[in-house]
This record gives C-alpha cells, sequence and structure tokens, in this order.
C-alpha cells in the first residue's frame, strides 16, 4: 500500500491541470502545478463548448462564475446539408431545473480564467517545466524535467493533454493517439451578417468539408471547419501553412455550399492556425499506485463530442473526491478508473461516430443525410441528454 497523499505534482496547466489542483486543494492535499510552455497553455486551440455537465463540475468547485464570464450560452443546434436542407436540430445543451446551461468561451479564455482561479487560491504554478521523465523514489515519485529540475511529491497526476508523456512514463507501450482523419481550423468575424440567433449552432454538411458557426450576443460570429485529409500530417508541419493559403482552400473547399461558410472565411482577417484532430478512443492503463492520467491524456473524445473540456472538468472532481475518501492512492487512482472509465469511453465512441460522417462521399454522403433527422430525433431524447448533460458529481457523499 501506498501512504496518505499529502502532496501531489500535477503535470500540466491546461484546463485538467488547473480543474485537479483545485480538486485536491478541495479535498486537503496540496499541490503544485508544472507546465511546459513557458508563458502558459492558454494559447492553443480557438473555442470550444463548456456542456452543463462541466459547468456543474466548476460549481462543485466554486469556480464556475469567473470561468464562464467570457463565453455565451449556447443550448441547441441545426443541421445542414451543403445544398441548403435542414436536416434537423437538437439539444447542444440541455438546461437544468436551476437554470443551469452550456456556454461556448474562447478556449484561452477558458484556460486564463481557470489557471487565474487556481493561482488566487495559493496553488503554485510553475511555467517552462517540461516532463521528461519520472520515477517512484522512497514511497514517493519524482519528475524529472527538462531544464535538469526535479521534484517529489506523495502522488504525480498527467494532465499534460492528448500527446501526454505522463501517459508513455506509466506505459511505454500505450498507444499513440488515433487520427481522425480530419484538420480543424477556425476563427472569429464581425460585419458579416448570418442567419442565425445568438446562442444556436448551425452545423453544415459541405460537400467537401464541414463548416459551425454561431453568432455571439455582440454580433461576432465564432465558426470552425473540419477538413477531412486521410493521411496524418506529420507533426508541427501545419504550422508551416501560412493564413493566406488556409484561406484560399477553405473558400473553395466551401464554394457551391449553401450558407455562409465563404462570406466567413474571406471576411476573416486574423491568423488562421491549423491542428489535426485527435483522440484516444481506449487506454488499458490509467494508473500506477502513485501516477494517474487525467483528462484528454487518458481518454480524449474529438471535438465533435463537446465534451472533452467537460470530461477534463469532471475527471479532477472525481479524482479530488476519491483521494480524499481512500487513504491509500493506488486503491483511490482504482475507485476512480471504475467510476470514470464506461462514462468517458461511451463518449469517446459516440464522437468517433460523427466524426465518420463528416468525411462522408458519394453514396455516403446521401445516406448520411437521409438518416440523420433520425439520428438526431435519438441523440435529442431525454435519457440521453440527461445521462450526458445532466451528469453530477455528488461531493459531500463518500467515494
Amino acid at each position: 500500500m501506498t501512504r496518505p497523499a499529502r502532496t501531489a505534482v500535477i503535470v500540466g496547466g491546461g484546463i485538467a491541470g488547473s480543474a485537479a489542483a483545485m480538486a485536491l486543494q478541495k479535498a486537503g492535499i496540496e499541490p503544485v502545478v508544472y507546465e511546459a510552455h513557458p508563458t502558459g497553455a492558454e494559447g492553443n486551440g480557438v473555442f470550444l463548448t463548456l456542456a452543463t455537465n462541466g459547468v456543474n463540475a466548476l460549481r462543485t468547485l466554486g469556480a464556475e462564475k469567473r470561468t464562464i464570464a467570457s463565453g455565451f450560452p449556447t443550448t441547441a443546434l441545426v443541421v445542414w446539408s451543403g445544398t441548403g436542407k435542414r436536416l434537423g436540430a437538437a439539444e447542444l445543451s440541455m438546461t437544468l431545473d436551476d437554470g443551469t446551461t452550456g456556454y461556448t468561451t474562447k478556449r484561452a479564455d477558458l484556460y486564463r480564467a481557470i489557471r487565474d482561479e487556481a493561482a488566487d487560491r495559493g496553488i503554485q504554478i510553475e511555467l517552462g517545466k517540461r516532463l521528461v521523465a519520472a520515477e517512484n523514489v522512497d514511497r514517493q515519485v519524482r519528475a524529472i524535467f527538462a531544464d535538469g529540475s526535479d521534484v517529489t511529491g506523495d502522488i504525480l497526476i498527467g494532465c499534460d493533454g492528448i500527446h501526454s508523456t505522463v501517459r508513455r512514463v506509466i506505459d511505454p507501450n500505450a498507444p499513440a493517439p488515433r487520427y481522425a482523419g480530419l484538420i480543424n481550423l477556425g476563427g472569429y468575424v464581425r460585419g458579416v451578417p448570418v442567419e442565425a440567433a445568438p446562442g444556436t449552432y448551425h452545423m453544415i454538411f459541405g460537400r467537401r468539408a464541414f463548416f459551425g458557426y454561431a453568432l455571439a450576443p455582440d454580433g461576432e460570429v465564432w465558426w470552425f471547419a473540419n477538413v477531412p485529409q486521410p493521411d496524418e500530417p506529420a507533426r508541427g508541419s501545419l504550422a508551416g501553412i501560412g493564413t493566406d493559403t488556409w484561406r484560399r482552400q477553405l473558400i473553395e473547399l466551401f464554394a457551391g455550399d449553401a450558407g455562409p461558410a465563404s462570406r466567413l472565411i474571406e471576411a476573416t482577417t486574423h491568423e488562421l492556425t491549423a491542428s489535426p484532430v485527435h483522440t484516444m478512443p481506449h487506454l488499458s492503463t490509467w494508473h500506477t499506485d502513485r501516477m494517474i492520467v487525467i483528462g484528454d491524456a487518458a481518454h480524449a473524445p474529438s471535438p465533435s463530442s463537446g465534451q472533452g473540456a467537460s470530461l477534463s472538468i469532471e475527471d479532477a472532481v472525481q479524482l479530488g473526491k476519491c483521494l480524499r475518501d481512500l487513504p491509500d492512492a493506488d486503491q483511490a487512482f482504482a475507485a476512480f478508473e471504475q467510476a470514470r472509465r464506461p462514462r468517458v469511453e461511451r463518449i469517446v465512441k459516440e464522437a468517433a461516430r460523427i466524426n465518420n460522417s463528416k468525411a462522408a462521399s458519394g453514396a455516403g454522403r446521401v445516406f448520411r443525410d437521409m438518416m440523420m433527422p433520425l439520428f438526431l430525433k435519438l441523440v435529442a431524447g431525454s435519457n440521453r441528454s440527461k445521462q450526458m448533460y445532466g451528469y453530477h458529481i455528488e461531493w459531500g457523499t463518500q467515494a
């Protein structure tokens, strides 16, 4: 048996890392966060959906007000074909009895808000600390960083994302993230009128690529594009493609499709950055007796799920609760995995099916458009919505 955890080394200062630090502090454990980027992780990505269940988990930590302040409520989605045919609609994130709903927020704003919330609670956050190795030493775990420094703690929690180093430390044979066959881009535009009410996503299955957008209350349009690309690009290779090139390619891809995609892309003036979509559908080993991975490092869904950030925050709350109530860290990790694995892997699988439909062509595209209304009706079912969005971790009960 390992001794009860009193100190924790948290690797990764993004959403999962900062949330985990607050949950562990709430559980009576002293966390220190080590982030690889020298200026923090908030510059990564464009925007995301924080679903009702994610807001609910933040509320358990007392951190929801600050983290959603810069976003706007998004509660529904409408799906269209590239020809302009309305394929159906569904809830994006159910509204709970107390009025809690889901939000769309810029990833950088969410990162910054949740990190600042943790820092204001006295949690130490060290930047420029890229983990290269970890090992068990004298009933503790020692983390070694690229700058030659090292630290020890009772446990180590890997919150270091889809390309996790901690995952490989725990299991050198762990699978690599799975490429989903899509390239993701996004942007923000003002001054382009769209036929949309604030708070509703519009999703368009174009003939050559997938496009989505939402109108913010201040009139800014937030958009994203998923571009099918069968061959996985080499890591870092997309950074060499300039904004003008992406803009030309995207306008060409959406030429002839109904909807505002081409107009929005053409009017986007800021730099466009692209990233390949990866998932982690099944990781057989989440933990050792002193180390564990949570969030995207353990079970990354595709962005199609709208659940990546929310599941990471849920993980943080559940892990804090298990470590609070179970004196042995290995037992706490096992209880955490038992509580979380069925839920997260079900959501990952559902998102994978959506990804496959985005890349459909020919007869597959025709079949998708025929079946989409039925699929959306099933998605909108009350039981499914309650399981997805009404999920709640009761902090006051025993783990």
